[in-house]
């Protein structure tokens, strides 16, 4: 079985959506991780002060198919494509240890469904 991670970088606002959705579509656990981020163009200022936005990195380590209709799903609900949106990519792995052993069962039961 081979695996992917989806990383998907959106506002704090949009966190608990992106999870959401993540979920309704198989993802399982998830690594959040915050801070902010410096984009292409500047960030509005407040009384000289540049406002710098608070992102939300969300890490999924998924079966590789899977992460792809995850992704897809996410791209397509949080309409990505639209600025300042956010970024969702995914990643190949190459070696895995630790992954919970109902995790990769319920990964492979979806693949055996799949077939």
């Amino acid at each position: 079985m081979k695996f992917s991670l989806l990383i998907a970088i959106v506002s704090e606002e949009l966190e608990e959506k992106t999870i959401e959705i993540a979920r309704n579509s198989g993802a399982g656990g998830v690594t959040i991780l915050h801070g902010t981020g410096i984009g292409l163009k500047e960030k509005k200022t407040f009384f000289g002060l540049t406002y710098e936005g608070r992102e939300t990195v969300l890490i999924f380590v998924l079966e590789r198919k899977l992460a792809l209709k995850v992704l897809k799903t996410i791209n397509r609900e949080l309409e990505l494509e639209k600025e300042d949106r956010g970024i969702a990519f995914t990643v190949p792995i190459e070696h895995l240890s630790g992954i919970n052993r109902e995790e990769y069962m319920k990964f492979q039961q979806e693949i055996e469904e799949e077939i």
